[in-house]
């Protein structure tokens, strides 16, 4: 045990052993003001103080098996009920273990609020050396993948950071925030007043007035505007509305990214749809004379893989200032999407009566194009199981995609309908789907659906745990190929041959009978039909499928 621990738990109790209240019981006294209902991660030794403390709160811990999961979880809570998602982690090992999938959340915009113990404080900044779990310094480790970072010293200071740190999460563009208390701090008492409110102030991204009379008379001329929706609308409040209003003002047909998925509806006359990796959809986006990108970095996948040329002019809205021009050269607009796009709206002119009306046929057609492209490959099994599965799965179910060749497929081809789709798309991280689907499942009470690859479930296999503990109304969907399919694939057209890709791996679904949970072996021809029925049933139900599937050819060079 670090010689640390007995001066800590001394000052966190009287002489009678009775409890004191402590640093860690103002953690989730803050974190109960701000509205906090459930925190996911897993104990540890320098963070016992605030495990302690929810004990003695009305907080519900959702605990997993990896740190790196338990991130994923937050992040997918957050992605299904539009909370912050909270995330306690242990000092050196646990914090870096969560990194990774915090990569993701940076990258997506997902606001997170990550409260991770440290060394007691006289161990900070590498001055004493030999304490478990030390690092020189843990908080410059977060500083990649977190908007910001910041370490306390005293419980006083505890509610403040926390109330800021959890605006800060949300503050377009959104992100993970990252907090670090001391085991001294939150284990010693304190004379900090029981904490009944938080101060926050949540900043709002406003667009510059000469930027938007800029984009609206841009807009206004144009003869063939297309707007590029990306991951910003769907994140933004009131987003989407802002978004269809702008489209049908401009009758400008909409290309949604694929983390704009849903950000319009896919059964609007104007859009069309988000084959991002298709020649007919860059095609368009090149032929725009004027084309507006809104929240999206316009990066490597929404590019065709950077073989977008643009002729037009480009207009570019986005929250994040280091997003704008990044890729490609434009009329750069740093603001929160609904704000750019409903000023955008209320500068145009009316649009005149007998204007004609050709949005919704370019939509249409480019729809038909892409078709027309997929029926003439032999691609059946794929298209079937993609068309299988939306039949199955509720419309307006959450749905959770890892990186493997069936999440390739539904970045493409996937209605989300009138639910959510995520996917691991932000940073490219294997292991997302399964514990951000669990965990979403658990926020929001209702059924979800995550889909892996054999490759990428080993990632988060130990999660059949935590969604038996949990009782989780969760879906896992494995197909199962042998081996990383997709790099297969890429290594194979690349080198004609595949290394390191074959994959011993177990019996899917016996281990998940194991944990206790109901597992499937199904086929491609009546996976729909399995899928269906576990939507009927409760707990968590895993559903395996042989299958070697294929990407549809290439649109690009790579």
């Amino acid at each position: 045990m670090p010689e640390s621990s007995t001066e800590s738990e001394t000052g966190a109790h009287g002489a009678t052993g009775a409890h004191l209240r402590n640093g860690g019981d103002v953690v989730v006294e803050t974190l109960e003001a701000l509205g906090v209902s459930h925190v996911f991660g897993i104990p540890g030794q320098h963070a016992l103080g605030l495990f302690d403390a929810i004990r003695r709160s009305d907080l519900e811990f959702v605990s997993s098996r990896v740190e790196n999961n338990s991130a994923f979880g937050a992040d997918g809570y957050a992605r299904a009920t539009g909370e912050v998602g909270v995330l306690f982690l242990s000092t050196g090992p646990g914090a870096l273990t969560a990194l990774g999938a915090l990569q993701e959340a940076y990258a997506t915009g997902v606001p997170l609020l990550v409260i991770t113990s440290q060394v007691p404080r006289r161990g900070l900044g590498g001055t004493r050396k030999g304490l478990l779990h030390q690092l020189d310094d843990q908080q410059r480790s977060a500083q990649n993948v977190t908007k910001s970072t910041a370490v306390v010293r005293e419980a006083a200071h505890i509610p403040s950071a926390l109330a800021d740190a959890w605006a800060l999460a949300q503050a377009a563009p959104a992100g993970p925030t990252w907090v670090e208390i001391p085991e001294d701090v939150l284990l010693e008492a304190t004379h900090v007043p029981p904490v009944r409110s938080a101060v926050t102030s949540i900043a709002e991204r406003m667009p510059r007035a000469e930027l938007i009379d800029e984009a609206a008379a841009l807009l206004a001329g144009a003869r063939l505007p297309v707007i590029l929706a990306g991951g910003g609308v769907r994140r933004s409040e009131g987003g989407r509305a802002a978004l269809r209003r702008l489209a049908e003002a401009l009758d400008a047909p909409v290309v949604s990214t694929v983390g704009g998925k849903g950000a319009i509806a896919f059964d609007h006359p104007l859009s069309a749809a988000s084959w991002i990796e298709d020649q007919h959809t860059t095609a368009l986006l090149e032929e725009a004379d004027v084309l507006l990108a809104v929240g999206t970095s316009i990066g490597e996948v929404t590019s065709n893989y950077f073989t977008f040329a643009p002729r037009g002019r480009l207009i570019q809205v986005d929250a994040e200032p280091r997003v704008l021009e990044s890729n490609y050269p434009g009329l750069g607009i740093h603001a929160d999407a609904a704000l750019a796009l409903s000023a955008i709206a209320d500068r145009l002119p009316a649009r005149p009566a007998d204007a004609p009306a050709r949005g919704a046929d370019i939509a249409a057609r480019l729809r038909s194009d892409v078709e027309a492209r997929l029926a003439a490959q032999d691609l059946g099994p794929e298209l079937s199981l993609m068309a299988d599965l939306r039949a199955a799965v509720p419309a307006d179910a959450h749905t959770f995609w890892d990186m493997t060749i069936a999440g390739y497929w539904a970045w493409s081809a996937w209605d989300p309908k009138q639910g959510e789709f995520h996917s691991a798309q932000g940073s490219g991280g294997l292991g997302f789907a399964f514990p951000a689907a669990l965990a979403a499942s658990i926020g929001s009470g209702r059924r979800t659906l995550a889909v892996s690859g054999d490759g990428g479930a080993m990632y988060s296999i130990a999660e059949l745990a935590t969604a038996r503990q949990h009782d989780a109304d969760v879906t896992w969907l494995i197909i199962d190929d042998g081996g990383y399919g997709i790099l297969r694939e890429y290594m194979t057209e690349e080198f004609g041959q595949a290394t390191a890709t074959e994959l011993a791996r177990p019996d899917f679904a016996a281990l998940a009978r194991s944990f206790g949970v109901t597992a499937h072996e199904s086929t491609l021809e009546d996976v729909g039909a399995t899928i269906a029925r576990t939507f009927t049933e409760p707990g968590p139900a895993v559903v395996v499928v042989p299958a070697l599937l294929r990407m549809f050819a290439a649109t690009h060079v790579r």
